[in-house]
């Protein structure tokens, strides 16, 4: 592991093999560890890099008072790549992680190579970070499905486990949150490992704070970065229907589904995820 320092906060990272830069971003209640496979494989025809987010392990905690703000770790990203000297990356995002890899492509597409965004969370395509009941009532009208979906999802997810968060009871939270984002049987499966991962990256501003930016379907019309759309054969179908909006408006994309694989398909699933990025990035990199 190395450490950086960028925007006043250091990072821990880790990186091997050489060639052209391919950098992984993680999702929530994780760090570099849920790249392990990938880091291994993709070492041999890339200069891998792998990094901890701001406030995830083994990084410095967040302040009592802190924001967990998802721009900040956007303008982390871009400070990294260009520290490092990793532009432009190959870049593969996770999640949340997939959510900061399309907000860098608005903000700086020459910092990106080829893109991959598996499963975003971006729900702000839709609504409001927390929407109004004026608000879902027009997406059960246009979008029964996605509706559906976000309305779910917010009850028996966010607000359960902010309702948890708030009495303090971090393991109800992980619980509820797990199992909403994941599912039941995928959370209930997890390894005892990564149990412990998604326990040390548990943070409970990143639930509270200031949420997802608002995203806007002309700035996704502009990204012409070749991008792969990553979604899993068995994650919640919030996901699918937001990779659905995503492959509406973004120019040049592919489209692929990771079998016998959930939300974390990286992991399920570690060769098929391996082999649609490595056949995409072959196709489309120009030169890997």
């Amino acid at each position: 592991m190395t450490t950086l320092k960028v925007n006043d906060y250091s990072f821990e990272y880790f990186e091997s093999g050489d060639g052209f830069p391919l950098v992984f971003v993680h999702g929530s209640a994780s760090d570099y560890r849920t790249w392990n496979a990938q880091q291994k494989e993709f070492s041999k025809k890339f200069r891998a890099v792998s990094y901890s987010r701001r406030y995830h392990w083994p990084n410095e905690p967040i302040a009592e008072d802190a924001d967990y703000s998802m721009m900040e770790h956007v303008h982390d990203l871009e400070a990294l790549l260009r520290s490092v000297n990793a532009a432009p990356a190959h870049l593969v995002g996770h999640s949340y992680g997939a959510f900061i890899g399309l907000l860098l492509a608005i903000r700086s597409p020459q910092l990106i190579r080829t893109l991959v965004l598996a499963e975003p969370p971006a729900i702000t395509l839709f609504v409001s970070n927390t929407p109004k009941p004026l608000e879902l009532i027009r997406l059960l009208l246009t979008r029964p499905r996605v509706a559906i979906a976000i309305i779910r999802f917010g009850v028996n997810g966010v607000v359960s486990a902010t309702k948890a968060f708030q009495r303090n009871d971090r393991d109800e939270a992980l619980r509820i949150f797990g199992e909403a984002s994941l599912s039941r049987e995928t959370f209930r499966s997890l390894s005892p490992s990564r149990l412990e991962q998604v326990r040390a990256n548990l943070i409970k501003a990143e639930l509270l704070g200031s949420g997802f930016p608002p995203l806007n379907s002309d700035e996704i019309r502009q990204i012409h970065i070749p991008t792969l759309l990553l979604n899993a054969q068995r994650s919640p179908r919030m996901y699918h229907y937001f990779l659905d909006r995503i492959e509406e408006l973004m120019p040049n994309t592919e489209r692929t589904e990771i079998p016998n694989a959930s939300h974390i398909m990286h992991e399920d699933n570690a060769p098929a995820f391996t082999e649609a990025v490595l056949s995409f990035i072959e196709r489309n990199g120009k030169t890997v």
